[in-house]
């Protein structure tokens, strides 16, 4: 994890911030072990394959950088928070359901084209 003020992950085109749409992601884990893991993994995939470039990533440990959680009032791990576009969105979990992923990001939106999908 980095301690680093930016902590990006590299990106082909990091966001500046400008209401360009691009977007601007925070994922807050606690440690290296599976869980993080897997939401680094899948946040990544989703990334790259939905976000086509256009995204800054910054993966905060919460155990190295707990100033960081406290002021995000992060309660649970993995959280990842999407800051832009606006509105502000939270998903908590591994990521693992993109459709859960993409709405809670507002990549896609629920409707009779995209809608939720049931849980099993």
């Amino acid at each position: 994890m980095s301690n680093d003020s930016t902590g990006s992950a590299p990106s082909p085109s990091a966001s500046t911030g400008d209401g360009d749409g691009r977007f601007l992601l925070k994922l807050y884990v606690a440690g290296r072990g599976t869980r993080a893991e897997a939401a680094i993994a899948n946040l990544r995939r989703l990334c790259e394959n939905e976000l086509l470039g256009q995204y800054e990533l910054e993966i905060i440990d919460v155990l190295e950088r707990p100033d960081l959680a406290e002021e995000a009032r992060i309660l649970a791990t993995p959280t990842l928070i999407k800051q832009l576009p606006p509105p502000l969105r939270r998903v908590i979990g591994d990521l693992s359901d993109k459709e859960k992923l993409l709405l809670g990001l507002e990549v896609r939106r629920a409707g009779p084209e995209n809608p939720p999908t049931p849980k099993t």
